[in-house]
C-alpha cells in the first residue's frame, strides 16, 4: 500500500478541522477560495472543512451540461441550486445526509494531483471499512466503490501554489433519489449507494465525520485540531456565484 504521509509540505503543525454543519454551497466555495489564498501566504495552517450542503448540482470544468437531466422548472421545483465550478470531474450532487470534506492543504515538492486523489480514496475506503463494507478504488475511475456502486465521489483542484481545494463527498444517509436528476460523474452504467443503503442503519453524518477525520489523519500522517469557522475568520455571508447555462 502506498505511503501518503509524505504528500504534505508541512506535517509539523496540526491541521485545523472545522466541522461546520449545513452550509450553502456558494458560501463553502467562498471559504475555500479565501483559505487557499491565505494558505499560500502561510497565514493559516492546512485546514480540513467538513460539512453538508443543501440540495445542489455542481459541474466541473469539463462537465457535459446534458448530464443534468432536469429542466429549469424541475430544478426550481425540487429546490436544487446549480453551480459551475473549477474542480475536475463532471456533474455531481450534494445534499443533506452527505458528508463533504474540503481539504485545504499545501502539497510538498513536485508531487502531482494523482497521488493526492489516491490518498483521498484511501480516506474513503478506510471510512467505509470501519462500517464493515468492502470498499475499493476501481481502475479507470476516481472515487470509492462498493460493488458496482459509487459511495464516495472525488473532484479536486490544486492551485498554482500547490494548495488543494474542493474534495470528496461520501453518501451517508443521502436521499439517493436525488441522483436521478443527473448522470452522476457522467457515468451511465454504474449506480450510487450510501452507507445507509448498504446496511448501516444507525449511521449519522456526525458519527461518520469523526470516522472520516480519523482516517484522514492516519492517511496523511497528521494530527487534527478542532476549531471553528469564526476562529478562522470565515464569512458566513460570503457567496460565489458563477452564471449557469
Amino acid at each position: 500500500m502506498a505511503d501518503h504521509t509524505a504528500l504534505l509540505a508541512d506535517r509539523a503543525r496540526p491541521v485545523a478541522h472545522v466541522d461546520a454543519g449545513l452550509v450553502p454551497y456558494g458560501t463553502a466555495w467562498a471559504w475555500q477560495r479565501d483559505l487557499v489564498e491565505r494558505r499560500a501566504a502561510d497565514e493559516v495552517a492546512d485546514t480540513l472543512l467538513t460539512l453538508e450542503h443543501p440540495r445542489v448540482f455542481t459541474l466541473g470544468k469539463r462537465a457535459d451540461n446534458t448530464n443534468i437531466l432536469l429542466d429549469d422548472q424541475a430544478l426550481a421545483a425540487g429546490g436544487y441550486d446549480v453551480y459551475e465550478v473549477d474542480r475536475g470531474g463532471d456533474v455531481t450532487y450534494h445534499g443533506p445526509g452527505q458528508l463533504v470534506a474540503y481539504p485545504i492543504l499545501r502539497l510538498g515538492g513536485t508531487r502531482g494531483i494523482v497521488p493526492y486523489v489516491r490518498a483521498l480514496e484511501q480516506v474513503g475506503i478506510r471510512t467505509c471499512r470501519h462500517y464493515g463494507f468492502d470498499a475499493r478504488a476501481v481502475e479507470g475511475y476516481t472515487g470509492v466503490w462498493v460493488g458496482d456502486e459509487k459511495v464516495m465521489a472525488i473532484g479536486v483542484r490544486v492551485s498554482r501554489h500547490g494548495i488543494t481545494h474542493h474534495g470528496l463527498a461520501i453518501n451517508v444517509t443521502t436521499n439517493l433519489a436525488d441522483f436521478g436528476g443527473i448522470v452522476p460523474c457522467g457515468i451511465e452504467d454504474r449506480g450510487v449507494c450510501s452507507l445507509q443503503s448498504l446496511g448501516a442503519d444507525d449511521v449519522t453524518v456526525a458519527e461518520c465525520t469523526q470516522v472520516l477525520a480519523g482516517a484522514f489523519a492516519e492517511v496523511f500522517g497528521v494530527t487534527l485540531e478542532a476549531t471553528t469557522s469564526e476562529a478562522l475568520g470565515l464569512d458566513h455571508a460570503a457567496d460565489v456565484r458563477t452564471p449557469t447555462p
